[in-house]
This record gives structure tokens, sequence and C-alpha cells, in this order.
């Protein structure tokens, strides 16, 4: 929810603020200065990694979990929160079944050691990524990074898709890749940072720049209806004009096997 207010500024700084605004990107005045503050708070950022639906869904093997799995001598959610802590985002929320936040805990515990915070919240039931991602409504109130908890990531530049997304004024920002399977992610079509359409894993398709499980977040998606995020949130936020788009010429690796912790490795 946005507020009105009134300020007071040198008429030196209102002059710079005036040249931000391009009427593209930064809209007037009102946008330049809510991109600016929020730009000099982002210092300290909030992540969510999403872990939610049963257990079984998780497994590489009986005894393994995807976001515990020992990639590179470290369990692939210690990997996940380095990166995070690395880029400024000290608040971290994971949302899981209890079996799957106890696993997390035994190898992260609080996340002390590694200079951030982990705020365990479980998950009973649901039915999608949208359902798992509405358990935070109310926890967070500016934007938000949501990661998927089984990629890795290491390579890819969040901050510049925060940016973006800071900048651009979405409801959702989404990390864009290049994909030779797109029948294997959600692809879009998309017009400059604007995404017009999403559909998740089609069948057939001409298109190749899909969703690569990493996504910024105002507080508002929280408001949108449907079980999924890639069947029924973002698909609705692009058709209305508010779902954004971050091309990155790196890729995440997904963690869903022995082979792809494999493939993981330098």
């Amino acid at each position: 929810m946005k507020e009105k207010v009134s300020i007071t500024i040198d008429a030196e700084l209102l002059d710079g603020l005036d040249k931000l605004v391009d009427h593209i990107y930064i809209k007037n005045r009102s946008h330049a200065v809510e991109y600016l503050v929020r730009k000099s708070l982002g210092g300290s950022k909030s992540a969510v990694i999403l872990a939610g639906g049963p257990p079984e869904m998780l497994r590489i093997s009986k005894t393994e979990l995807r976001p515990t799995a020992n990639i590179r001598g470290a369990p692939l959610i210690e990997l996940q929160l380095r990166k995070l802590a690395e880029n400024n985002f000290n608040s971290i929320f994971l949302i899981g079944r209890k079996e799957v936040l106890s696993a997390v805990f035994e190898s992260i515990g609080s996340g002390e050691r590694l200079g951030i915070k982990v705020n365990y919240v479980e998950e009973h039931e649901s039915s999608g990524t949208a359902d798992s991602l509405r358990l935070l409504k109310g926890k967070v109130n500016g934007p938000f990074l949501v990661v998927f908890c089984d990629i890795l990531f290491d390579k890819m530049n969040i901050n510049e898709l925060w940016e973006s997304h800071v900048k651009h004024n979405s409801i959702a920002t989404l990390i864009l890749t290049t994909s030779p399977t797109p029948s294997k992610k959600g692809i879009v079509k998309l017009e400059g940072t604007k995404i017009l359409d999403f559909t998740q894993k089609p069948k057939h398709a001409d298109v190749y720049i899909g969703f690569s499980s990493i996504f910024v977040a105002e507080p508002k998606i929280f408001d949108f209806e449907g079980a999924s995020l890639e069947e029924d949130v973002f698909p609705r936020l692009a058709r209305m004009g508010f779902l954004g788009g971050h091309v990155s010429s790196e890729k995440e690796i997904h963690i869903h096997s022995k082979e792809d912790i494999k493939k993981s490795r330098p």
C-alpha cells in the first residue's frame, strides 16, 4: 500500500531528481523518489527460498534431499545462502514442510555462521508454488527476492535483477535465460523488459527464452489468486502488463539427480 507524503527538498537536488524522469522507466517525481529510496535501502534485503510441496518431490535419493545435496563440498542450501549474503540479502525466509526444514536446519542452523538470519516458515499443505509463497504474506513489506531451492546460481548477477525490478516498477521481475529445451521451462514472449506472455512448459514453442527459477516481487503478488506461480499468477501478471523480465547471460544449474550433481562440478 502506498501513502501520500509531503517533503521539502533542496532546489538543486530536485533538479537532479527531475533529470531521472524519462517517462519510460522513471515515470514521474514520485517514482524517482521511490526508486532512489529503495536503492539507498538496498544494503539489507529480504530473500525467500521456496522448498514447498511434498518432501518426496525434493528427493535425489532415499536419504538425500535437493536442498541439502552435497555440491562442491557443501550443501546446496549453503551455497545459495552464501551467494545471497554476498549480495546483501541478510534476512532469509525458507518455506518448506517439516522434514525439509529439519534437514536444512541440521546443515546450516540459524545461518549465523554465514552472516545471515534464516527464518524457517513451515508449510503444512499447498497445491503449488503460489500457495507456498503466500505463507510470507505479512512478513515482508517491500520487494523481495525469490529463489527455488534446487538451483545453483553462483554465476548469476542477482543485484542487476534487483536493480531492474526497482527501476521498471513491475509487480514481479523474472530472470530469463535462453534454453535449448523450452518444453522444460516457463517460456516467455518478451518486448524490451516487459513480458507479454508466460506459458509453463509448452509442448511446442518457437521461443527459447525461459524463466530461470529466480525473481523479485512486490508484496502485491500475494493478492493474485491461483495455486501456481507458473500456471496461474505469472500468466495473469503478463496479460495485465505487470510482469518484467531481466535477461541473464549466465544460467542456473538445476540439481534434481546424482547426474546433475556431477555436472555441477567445476
